[in-house]
């Protein structure tokens, strides 16, 4: 019997099977809505051929400008072709440089970039809405997170507020937080060109302004729910004030593994009649979510979290709400993380024009793609894709 091998290809991997002329097809269609920032003058790449090369180098785990240079450095000359890299020489493509690369993902339109990536990855996204007794409605969270490396003399860190699936992990669309403004002015920019009928949308307290969440409910015909921090001290409040005694536990559930135990419990509790007047359009149920965690050579840690949502009893269950709110939680684990680690993007120091968030785009499709094939492991998966260029085509 052969040795097995010592790297073997993931299974989501697997899946691709041999190359296809159209692999880059339905990408490659999308890439083209983006305007070329560049002068018709002195033009070799063509824009559409430079996007995918650096989608490629990205999804083999580049997390530089410097390392997707050298990603191309090393592909071959069939993938260059296939890319759309141009001959230099008889029989020989060069890939494009490092100064060619920064000047070109500065100047992109960034809004542009995000838009038709999103569209790219919701359009491979499968997920169909539900509700209970089948599978729980799809669910879309809202999160920001800071570009740490990006800080540059004068200008602070640049800031970017992402709509992200819960499960799998997929970005469908970004937005860029200005300077001298906030995540919530971003926040109905960002889900506006999203269809969001009877998806859930999960978000914490600071996007709860009143117009923004009756516009979700009332326009977008979605559902939200919403979790209370001590920045909104109001209402936090007001849900702790809830008889919560009086109300047994509708749902508990354990969970296991890598030396801790998590369980969780969930209350809920109609609100119509307790919190008519809170600053939530259409709030229907509150949520009480206490946590308790054991991790192996340490003290046991409770905590006890408050939402409120615009479902009722009749459309969702205790357990559904349960794993909305973790689902919420995940996006850090699942995303931000994986940016972090996999592709450092916060010990980026990336500041030129708008390449920071470029990059980050690259990343999120990165991320997506390879979610959407399977994968678990985004690490083992890219330096499995990076000893095998075709699979990253």
């Amino acid at each position: 019997m052969p040795a097995a091998s010592s790297s073997p290809i993931p299974a989501a991997l697997a899946k691709l099977g041999p190359r296809h002329p159209h692999d880059t097809g339905r990408l490659r269609a999308h890439l083209q809505r983006v305007p070329d920032p560049r002068s018709r003058r002195g033009r070799w790449y063509p824009l559409v051929g430079l996007l995918l090369f650096c989608a490629c180098a990205v999804v083999s785990g580049a997390r530089t400008i410097t390392e997707i240079t050298e990603w191309g450095q090393r592909a071959t000359t069939t993938v260059l072709e296939h890319l759309g890299i141009r001959r230099h020489l008889p029989g020989r493509r060069r890939a494009p440089s490092h100064a060619t690369l920064t000047r070109l993902l500065a100047a992109l339109d960034g809004d542009v970039l995000d838009a038709v990536i999103g569209a790219y990855l919701a359009e491979r996204d499968h997920t169909h809405a539900g509700g209970t007794g089948s599978v729980p409605r799809p669910a879309i969270a809202v999160d920001g997170k800071a570009l740490s490396g990006s800080a540059h003399r004068q200008q602070g860190h640049r800031h970017l507020l992402s709509a992200v699936t819960h499960a799998p992990t997929v970005t469908l669309a970004q937005r860029e937080v200005r300077a001298k403004t906030n995540e919530t002015a971003a926040f109905r920019p960002l889900l506006e060109p999203l269809d969001l009928t009877g998806t859930v949308v999960t978000f914490d307290a600071l996007h709860s302004v009143k117009d923004q969440v009756r516009w979700l409910v009332q326009e977008k015909k979605a559902h939200y729910i919403t979790v209370i921090k001590g920045n909104q001290p109001t209402a936090s409040a007001q849900l702790k004030a809830l008889p919560w005694e009086q109300v047994p536990v509708a749902h508990t559930v354990s969970d296991t593994g890598h030396d801790r135990r998590e369980s969780r419990s969930v209350k809920t509790m109609a609100i119509a009649a307790n919190l008519g007047g809170i600053a939530f359009p259409q709030a229907r149920l509150a949520l009480r979510i206490h946590r308790r965690r054991q991790e192996s050579g340490k003290r046991q840690t409770r905590e006890t979290v408050y939402a409120v949502t615009s479902l009722d009893t009749h459309q969702t269950s205790p357990a559904d709400l349960g794993g909305y709110v973790r689902g919420h939680w995940g996006i850090e684990n699942s995303s931000h993380h994986i940016r972090d680690v996999v592709f450092a993007e916060d010990a980026s120091t990336v500041h030129t024009g708008n390449a920071p968030r470029a990059m980050a785009t690259l990343r999120n499709l990165a991320i997506g793609r390879l979610r959407l094939l399977g994968a678990d492991n985004i690490a083992k998966t890219t330096r499995a894709i990076l000893d095998a260029p075709e699979h990253a085509l």
